[in-house]
C-alpha cells in the first residue's frame, strides 16, 4: 500500500512544484527587471539573470515627487475598506443569519446579484453620483465604492461562519446574563474571526490594486491619488521606463505580502472553515 501511493505523492508534490514557480515566475521576474540596468532591460536578448544587479529603478521610484503621499493614501484607503467592510458585513451576516424578517431571501438574491454587474459598467454612474456629492478628488471617492463592492461576498461567507455557530451557545450565554451586545462582540466575533480575515484579504488586494476609480474620481487633485496613480509616472510618450514601473510594482506588492505574511494562519482556517460545533 505504501509503495503504491509513494509514486503518486511524488507526482502529486512535483505537479505542486511546477505549478508553484508557473505562479511566481511572473514575481522573480518583476523583482529581477527592477534590479537589471537599463541597458540589460533594453536588450533584446532577454536573459533570466543579472550580473550587475543595480538600485537605480528604486531610486527614481523613491525620488519621484508625492510617492510618498500615494502610499500613505493606498495605506489608509485600503485600510479602511478593510475595517469598514468586515465590521458592517459582521453585522449584516448576523442579521441575516439569526432573524427572521420579511424579504431575508431576496435581499440575500440581491447580494448575489450586485457580485455579477462588472465594476466597469457602473464606473460612469458612480462618477456622476460621487460628483452629487461632492465626493470627486477625495478619497472618500475611492472608498465607499470599495466598500460597497466587498460587502456582497464578506456578507455571504460570514454568512456561513455564523450559521456554523450553534444556537445552544447563544442561549446558554443568555441564560448567564449575557445581553445581546456582549453576545456578539466576546463571543460570536472571535468564533468567526477566520472568516472576517478571509474576507478582508479580498477586500485588501482588490482596493491596494485599483486604478480604475482612482483613474476616474481623481482627477485633478494628484495629492488624494493612490499608488497605481505613481505608475504613470514612468509611462512617456517616447519611450516607457521599464526598470521604473517595475520597481514602483515590487513596491506595490511589498504590502501585500507583508499583509499575508501577517494573516496566513487565520486565512488557511477561514478558507477551511474553522467554526465547528
Amino acid at each position: 500500500m505504501i509503495r503504491t501511493h509513494r509514486p503518486r505523492r511524488l507526482a502529486a508534490e512535483a505537479a505542486t512544484l511546477l505549478i508553484a514557480a508557473v505562479v511566481a515566475f511572473p514575481l522573480y521576474w518583476m523583482v529581477l527587471s527592477a534590479l537589471k540596468p537599463a541597458g540589460e532591460i533594453q536588450s533584446t536578448g532577454a536573459r533570466p539573470w543579472t550580473l550587475s544587479p543595480s538600485l537605480d529603478s528604486f531610486r527614481r521610484v523613491f525620488e519621484q515627487q508625492d510617492f510618498g503621499r500615494y502610499f500613505v493614501n493606498s495605506l489608509l484607503v485600503a485600510g479602511t475598506v478593510v475595517i469598514a467592510s468586515a465590521l458592517i458585513a459582521f453585522l449584516a451576516a448576523t442579521a441575516v443569519t439569526r432573524f427572521r424578517f420579511r424579504f431575508r431571501t431576496t435581499l440575500l438574491v440581491m447580494f448575489l446579484v450586485a457580485q455579477m454587474v462588472p465594476i466597469e459598467a457602473l464606473t460612469i454612474p458612480l462618477f456622476f453620483l460621487m460628483r452629487d456629492f461632492g465626493q470627486l478628488n477625495t478619497l472618500g471617492s475611492l472608498i465607499l465604492p470599495h466598500i460597497a463592492f466587498s460587502l456582497p461576498f464578506a456578507i455571504w461567507m460570514l454568512r456561513g461562519f455564523v450559521r456554523a455557530v450553534p444556537e445552544a451557545l447563544e442561549e446558554a450565554a443568555y441564560i448567564d446574563g449575557a445581553s445581546r451586545a456582549r453576545f456578539l462582540w466576546q463571543i460570536l466575533f472571535p468564533l468567526v474571526f477566520p472568516g472576517l480575515v478571509a474576507t478582508s484579504v479580498f477586500s485588501f488586494i482588490s482596493t491596494w490594486n485599483d486604478f480604475l476609480f482612482a483613474k476616474s474620481f481623481i482627477i485633478s487633485d494628484t495629492s488624494q491619488s493612490t499608488l497605481p496613480m505613481a505608475l504613470l509616472v514612468f509611462f512617456k510618450p517616447d519611450e516607457n521606463d521599464w526598470g521604473g514601473i517595475m520597481a514602483a510594482s515590487t513596491v506595490m506588492t511589498i504590502p501585500v505580502l507583508v499583509f499575508f505574511v501577517l494573516v496566513q494562519r487565520r486565512l488557511v482556517s477561514g478558507l477551511g472553515g474553522a467554526v465547528k460545533d
